[in-house]
């Protein structure tokens, strides 16, 4: 087992390039472009938060009532404040439960 060299690992350019088969040099399966999302609210300005409709919120809650965050909602930073508050006014009078099940 002593004797065994370790193998040595090619830096070599091309090698990398002949095992990528969409002949794309920046192609990683790891890694794959996501679109960016674009704000609800900021790009639809005639969609209004309110805190009895539930059916607008339920977009913004998962299965279980927790509420989601900005980077499942694609909300920027001010909207996702407005719809966290939102969602709390409609549980403190019991439009929206706390939790589900």
């Amino acid at each position: 087992m002593a004797d065994r060299k370790p193998n040595k690992k090619s830096n070599n350019s091309k090698d990398r390039r002949k095992s990528n088969n969409s002949g794309d040099e920046d192609f990683n399966p790891k890694f794959r472009k996501v679109r960016k999302k674009v704000c609800l609210l900021c790009s639809n300005k005639d969609l209004v938060l309110d805190y009895k409709n539930a059916e607008q919120l339920k977009k913004f809650i998962n299965e279980k009532g927790k509420i989601l965050p900005r980077r499942a909602t694609g909300a920027c930073a001010k909207h996702q404040r407005d719809i966290t508050n939102t969602i709390k006014r409609a549980r403190h009078i019991a439009i929206l439960p706390y939790t589900q099940g």
